[in-house]
């Protein structure tokens, strides 16, 4: 596994870079979200993606979320209207996730047996400058074996991963004590549904 150390606050050019030319590649990594430890790709890498549930040891119907830099972005890839953008501007950028109408440009091994997917709008200056630079939304999924506890630091990947391993960590130099985002429905703006708080 390659390491690139970064400083979340003052992410440097020349490792955003690297990062996202090793994405380009089809390279799988571990990255510090804005609320946890995860696992991604670009989100139109298809092997990338399968590579991800390999590594995680997760089934073929479980989605995958995917993060955006902005509401340029999301409203590219999914279908949003006034009342929708109104409603995430007081929520984004944050820790919360929701799940929207998608144009179709994601393929059946992000979604699984979903028609939809899960996005979001991170706070992290890492993340956002990461994002725009790959020019694609990334795969976010949470850094464990399915169903196992989260890892919060990546000095236990070798460890809990034995059998296949990210080919990138992004690593801040210790433990990420975060939680899963929130995650909310808002596929119908008069129906919004809250499914995981």
């Amino acid at each position: 596994m390659k390491n690139i150390k970064i400083d979340l606050d003052d992410p440097k050019k020349g490792d955003i870079d690297e990062i996202v030319s090793e994405l380009k590649k089809g390279r799988v990594m571990a990255y510090p979200t804005d609320t946890i430890y995860g696992l991604g790709c670009l989100s139109s890498d298809i092997k990338a993606i399968k590579r991800i549930r390999s590594i995680k040891e997760r089934g073929d119907d479980k989605p995958m979320l995917v993060l955006v830099e902005g509401f340029s972005m999301l409203s590219k890839y999914f279908y949003v209207d006034k009342r929708q953008i109104t409603y995430l501007k007081k929520l984004w950028p944050g820790p919360f996730s929701v799940i929207l109408k998608q144009k179709g440009f994601f393929g059946k091994e992000l979604l699984g047996s979903a028609t939809d997917v899960a996005v979001r709008l991170p706070k992290s200056l890492f993340l956002v400058k990461m994002i725009k630079r790959a020019g694609e939304p990334i795969v976010s999924t949470s850094l464990n074996l399915s169903g196992q506890k989260l890892i919060d630091d990546p000095a236990d990947i070798a460890r809990v991963f034995r059998r296949r391993q990210p080919d990138l960590v992004v690593d801040i130099g210790g433990r990420l004590r975060g939680k899963p985002s929130r995650l909310i429905d808002l596929r119908d703006i008069d129906d919004v549904k809250i499914i995981r708080k």
